[in-house]
C-alpha cells in the first residue's frame, strides 16, 4: 500500500516555506542533513528519551513538530503500530521530501505529512486537512525534538501546538542546552553546533512542558547538553 504524506495547500497553513529558496539552509542541506547532524553520536539518544517519555500507545496519532528528514517515525511506528498515525510538521519543503522517500521506503501508509510554519499556521485548517486524509483532527500526543529552539516565537508556536491536540494529551519537548558538570568543557562545542543549525542553545523551550504539564518527567542525557520534558497537557488554549 503507497503512504499517504502529502503537503497542505499554501492558502490553508499560512506562512508556507516556498521551493527552492535558498535562504532556508534546511532546504538546501536536507538531502545530506541525517549525515551531518551528529545523529549518531549525539542527538540520537534525546530522541529515543523523548519517545519513550511521551509513552504512545498502539493506535495513537502523534504530532511530529518539525518532523525534518523523519528521524522520529522509526521510533514512534515502533510505539503506535499500523493502526496508529504520525502527523509530520516542517516548514521545509526538502526535508519533507527526504521525511517522505524513509516514508515509502519502510511502506509505511500511516504519515501525515504538513508543509507548515508553526508559529502561523492555521490550526483549524491543519485539522480538517488531516480529518480529511484519514487522521483523527486533534492528536493525542506531539513530541518536539530540537525543532523549537530553532524558532525565535517558540512560545508562539507552543500556543498553537496545544489547539491540535485533544483532551489529556501527552506531550515531550526534547531540547538543547550548554553541558554542565565534568561535560562542561564541551560547552563551547555545543554553542558552535547550534549556532551552525540556527537553534537557540538558550531557549530552553522544555519549560513549557514544567509550566503546562501535570505528571512531569525530566530527563537529560550527554552531559546535560540534551534536555527531555514530557507530561500531561493541564490545560488547553480553546
Amino acid at each position: 500500500m503507497a503512504p499517504r504524506p502529502r503537503s497542505l495547500p499554501s492558502a490553508e497553513c499560512g506562512q508556507l516555506e516556498r521551493e527552492g529558496t535558498v535562504k532556508d539552509k534546511y532546504n538546501i542541506y536536507a538531502p545530506v542533513y541525517d549525515v551531518l547532524s551528529g545523529e549518531r553520536a549525539v542527538y540520537r539518544a534525546g530522541r529515543i528519551q523523548g519517545i519513550d517519555a511521551l509513552d504512545p500507545r498502539p493506535g495513537d496519532q502523534v504530532l511530529d513538530i518539525g518532523c525534518g528528514t523523519g528521524l522520529n517515525f522509526p521510533l514512534l511506528q515502533d510505539r503506535i503500530g499500523p493502526t496508529g498515525t504520525i502527523i509530520g510538521i516542517d516548514r521545509s519543503p526538502g526535508m519533507l521530501r527526504q521525511a517522505q522517500r524513509r516514508a515509502r521506503l519502510h511502506r509505511w501508509d500511516n504519515i501525515i505529512l504538513v508543509q507548515a510554519d508553526v508559529i502561523s499556521l492555521d490550526a483549524s485548517a491543519v485539522m480538517e486537512q488531516v480529518s480529511g486524509q484519514g487522521g483523527t483532527p486533534a492528536s493525542d500526543g506531539i513530541i518536539a525534538t530540537y525543532s523549537l529552539s530553532l524558532m525565535p516565537a517558540w512560545r508562539t508556536a507552543w500556543a498553537t501546538i496545544q489547539t491540535l491536540l485533544g483532551a489529556d494529551a501527552r506531550v515531550s519537548i526534547v531540547d538543547m542546552q550548554e553541558p554542565y558538570g565534568s561535560a562542561r568543557w564541551l560547552a563551547p562545542l555545543a554553542r558552535f553546533a547550534c549556532r551552525i543549525g540556527g537553534a537557540d542553545i538558550f531557549a530552553h523551550p522544555w519549560l513549557a512542558v514544567e509550566e503546562d504539564c501535570v505528571g512531569v518527567l525530566s530527563r537529560s542525557a550527554r552531559g546535560g547538553h540534551l534536555q527531555i520534558r514530557a507530561g500531561t497537557l493541564q490545560h488547553r488554549h480553546e
